[in-house]
């Protein structure tokens, strides 16, 4: 399926903003993702495994809450990462 990225995970992509993954849940696409570009998941979940509190995950554009959603071959992933600044 697609997922998405926000620019500054694309230093794990190689420039990439979009990019393939598997899985039958959102717990396994990220999986999947860190196999094929290592360390991104954690930028993504925390050390409980939760998503990280400047992350927002999409799914079809409804925002996932849980890592365990079931996904479908077509479902499209997108992850947003939160602005900051002052």
């Amino acid at each position: 399926m697609k997922v998405v990225l926000p620019s500054p995970l694309a230093a794990y992509t190689a420039g990439r903003r979009e990019v393939e993954a598997e899985g039958a849940t959102l717990a396994e696409v990220l999986v999947d993702l860190d196999r094929k570009y290592p360390g991104i998941r954690f930028r993504v979940i925390d050390e409980q495994d939760a998503i990280r509190a400047h992350i927002k995950i999409f799914v079809n554009r409804d925002m996932a809450r849980s890592l365990g959603l079931p996904l479908a071959k077509g479902d499209e992933v997108l992850l947003v990462a939160a602005l900051s600044g002052g």
